[in-house]
């Protein structure tokens, strides 16, 4: 048992039992046989203190081990009964269009099942947005359950379904954590983070501002969460900047949102729809007042502009190394060096793409985009130095001269080889 676990388990054994609704008790009587961690975290929460019981949320359909498979799975829908709330503001959020942004990435369409509907890989995180229903009838196929259509379980993990334990940091470790994802790396090293710890540990007192994720991600409880930038860390309108319009376009390109012609395309209702990037002034501009408001808490208001301000120029210097490194692959397959993959739209690479398949040059670009160019500026807007220069823009460097260098050698190669 983790040493964390002990108090809490010891506080219910001097409680006494908690006495199940009728409804629930052969229920309660039977898993505290078969699955005990259930019952334990169900008589921990605060669902078992207000006789929430197990045919609540699970229905009464399933009687016996032979049909367990009745077992009704919550959704969104089923939490709304009581949290309607709560369900309202997280069906305007970026996790519940998790799912869909998921399937948005062309890269996901190529990995195994498992890696996709069995929860250990992209699907495991992604799971916690709301699903179609054809969505549903797959990973019922492939995993033999019905996993529901999205899953606030996800931060208040069952059967304890706890608040406390959604408001702190580490519930939104698991998902934001490494690749394009570091943002708890970022946050446990930045400031922020260090405060946070220090408080707990005692050496700051517990009433000390120490920011959380959820302190500036979901102010006052708010389950809306949208960051400003957005997952592609692009926007529209474009940047007045001359030099950084002509960055982003080529990177719209590249991410199959604008044609070679700089028109839009398709795959722009599927950016909007999965809301991955802000595609107005005035969406953009909400997400960053909610930020300042948030940040004027503990710092004074022209510091936190001047700060946002450098995450949005640290952005653009990021742009500028991307668009260099998209310009020197997109010459390869205008020049014939590379060939196009069947999904490709045009000459420009498809930075979305080279995660399975691709040369080495544009498995390259693709990890500059999604790993090094991703943590440049999420870094910079999480307060972390460190990943902001080292594991980003530093790497980005690397990669464009790693590029160069392998462009160089194709010609070479394919001018020593003659026509």
């Amino acid at each position: 048992m983790m040493l964390a676990a002990i108090p809490a388990v010891a506080a219910l054994l001097l409680a006494g039992p908690v006495a199940p609704p009728p409804a629930s008790a052969r229920c309660v009587e039977c898993h505290a046989r078969s699955t005990p961690g259930i019952v334990s975290d169900w008589k921990l929460s605060r669902h078992a203190a207000v006789s929430v019981g197990c045919d609540s949320c699970h229905g009464t359909a399933h009687a016996t081990a032979a049909d367990a498979a009745m077992a009704r799975l919550p959704t969104p829908a089923t939490c709304a009964r009581c949290h309607a709330a709560q369900v309202k503001q997280y069906e305007a959020s970026k996790h519940a269009l998790a799912w869909a942004a998921m399937m948005a990435m062309p890269t996901f369409h190529y990995q195994p099942p498992v890696m996709t509907d069995g929860r250990k890989g992209c699907g495991g995180c992604h799971a916690i947005g709301l699903k179609e229903e054809a969505d549903r009838k797959a990973i019922a196929k492939e995993s033999g359950r019905n996993y529901g259509s999205g899953s606030c379980d996800s931060c208040h993990t069952r059967h304890t379904f706890s608040v406390k334990e959604a408001r702190e940091p580490e519930a939104c470790k698991s998902c934001h954590m490494g690749f394009d994802h570091a943002q708890w790396e970022m946050y446990d090293s930045s400031k922020h983070g260090v405060r946070h710890e220090l408080v707990r540990l005692g050496a700051l007192p517990r009433d000390a501002a120490a920011p959380t994720c959820q302190t500036c991600h979901m102010q006052e409880g708010d389950h809306g969460v949208l960051t400003g930038w957005g997952f592609l860390g692009v926007r529209l309108p474009l940047s007045e900047d001359p030099q950084w319009k002509a960055d982003q376009v080529t990177i719209l390109k590249a991410l199959g949102v604008l044609d070679p012609a700089g028109k839009p395309t398709t795959f722009l209702e599927v950016v909007k729809g999965a809301r991955m990037a802000r595609l107005t002034e005035e969406e953009w501009q909400v997400q960053r007042d909610r930020m300042i408001a948030t940040c004027r808490q503990c710092h004074g208001e022209g510091f936190v502009r001047s700060q946002l301000r450098r995450g949005d120029e640290t952005i653009r210097e990021a742009d500028r190394l991307m668009a260099q490194a998209i310009e020197v692959v997109a010459g390869l397959h205008r020049d014939g060096l590379l060939s196009r993959s069947k999904e490709q739209r045009s000459d420009y690479p498809d930075v979305l793409q080279f995660h399975d398949a691709g040369s080495p040059i544009e498995l390259r670009l693709f990890v500059m985009f999604m790993e090094h160019r991703m943590r440049t500026f999420q870094g910079a807007f999480h307060d972390s130095p460190d990943y902001s220069l080292w594991y980003g823009w530093s790497e980005m460097q690397r990669d464009l001269a790693e590029i160069r260098a392998a462009a160089g050698e194709m010609r070479r190669v394919a001018l020593d080889s003659g026509p």
